[in-house]
């Protein structure tokens, strides 16, 4: 094996030990490109309709959320299929420190609605610091971060559960349920994110993201304008 063959198949933090084939990669960007469509129109729809009609009080958390959202898609679509140069390890350290942002972003509609409890208030206050933590910790020593940030990712991400009583008494109940499946979907996307070995396991961590994101983003459309609508 060449000198060049033996360094494409060294594992570092910010890539994997096997290149993926020409038909992962093609898979892998339908899937983002799929999932930047997705949070750029149905996410123009939100703020439009939130802003004019259901929950103007609500756009700054809002256009947190849907911006978060298109960061996410973005720079994540960017770093995938970007060969392996200097400029991936660059994007690998935004693609990490962006899933922080759009946990933080997700949370923030709904808690937006119960900002006037403690719980509310300190649940916000707790899901930012330690997003701020994480981005912090991605974009400066990443290599030294690894696998953990996938135990912190988890932890804000369920940490929801501290405030869900608060959450039953304002959101509607297929809003909750929503909720509560765009989690399990993530959590279970998780187990592909970590599987590299079988084939396509890429576009099938990121197709889990895109089926998690859509469902938190039909629970948002559903609190804020469907529910909303005509009061």
């Amino acid at each position: 094996m060449s000198l060049k063959s033996e360094i494409a198949h060294v594992r570092v933090w910010w890539h994997k030990s096997r290149p993926l084939s020409i038909g992962e990669k093609v898979a892998d960007g339908i899937v983002h490109a799929a999932g930047l469509l997705i949070a750029l129109v149905a996410g123009s729809t939100l703020l439009t309709l939130a802003l004019v009609e259901t929950a103007p009080e609500q756009f700054p958390a809002l256009l947190t959320y849907v911006g978060s959202m298109v960061v996410l898609f973005g720079v994540s679509m960017a770093f995938n299929l970007w060969p392996r140069t200097a400029t991936k390890k660059l994007l690998a350290r935004l693609d990490q420190a962006a899933i922080f942002l759009f946990i933080a972003g997700t949370y923030t509609p709904f808690l937006s609605l119960v900002w006037g409890t403690p719980e509310g208030m300190g649940l916000t206050i707790f899901v930012w610091a330690a997003t701020i933590l994480g981005i912090a910790l991605k974009l400066i020593i990443p290599q030294h971060f690894g696998r953990i940030a996938i135990i912190l990712y988890l932890a804000i991400g369920w940490s929801g559960i501290l405030v869900f009583h608060s959450l039953t008494s304002t959101l509607p109940s297929s809003a909750l349920w929503l909720l509560l499946a765009g989690g399990l979907t993530y959590s279970a996307g998780i187990i592909f994110h970590l599987w590299d070995r079988i084939k396509f396991y890429t576009a099938i961590w990121h197709a889990f993201v895109v089926a998690g994101a859509s469902l938190h983003l039909i629970a948002i459309f559903d609190a804020m304008v469907i529910s909303r609508w005509g009061m």
